[in-house]
């Protein structure tokens, strides 16, 4: 591979493109130096507070979402009872884990998906996310609910 095939790519906006750098300088240094160790959990709930603003009405949305927003290429690989894997790549993933190995985040993706999918399919649900490092650099997604545990339970309990 190219150096140019490696390289985070301009994003994006309307008739703007805006430097991947921006974002990734924003995502990987401001963001963390903010919010210190508690960085993972707050983006975790920052992801499903978007997805709230965001509502999609199926998991091809969610891949379409993915798209638009610059955060990769999302692929619904395995479906479940219980769970769903997710699997994202994109040239600015593999750079990411590429140029932090072993402290790279997607927890704002993966709470993204998990109140997605919590509001598609009426469950309690939760993401996992677990970042592959080998030669396809991705991420995966493992999204788990419980079908006793429906989101009417949750808003009968507040």
């Amino acid at each position: 591979m190219t150096k140019k095939e490696t390289s985070p790519q301009p994003e994006q906006y309307g008739d703007t493109t805006v430097p991947a750098f921006g974002y990734e300088l924003i995502r990987n240094q401001l963001i963390p130096e903010l919010l210190g160790k508690e960085t993972a959990s707050i983006l975790y709930w920052a992801g499903r507070k978007l997805a709230r603003l965001h509502p999609l009405e199926n998991e091809e949305k969610i891949a379409v979402f993915f798209e638009q927003a610059g955060w990769g290429n999302l692929e619904l690989t395995e479906k479940g009872k219980s769970k769903m894997v997710f699997e994202c790549h994109s040239a600015l993933i593999e750079s990411r884990i590429k140029d932090n190995p072993g402290s790279v985040q997607f927890t704002m993706e993966a709470g993204f998906i998990a109140e997605q999918i919590q509001k598609i399919h009426g469950f309690i649900a939760e993401a996992y996310t677990e970042v592959r490092t080998g030669r396809a650099k991705k991420v995966v997604f493992l999204v788990k609910w419980d079908a006793q545990d429906t989101v009417e339970d949750l808003s009968d309990s507040e």
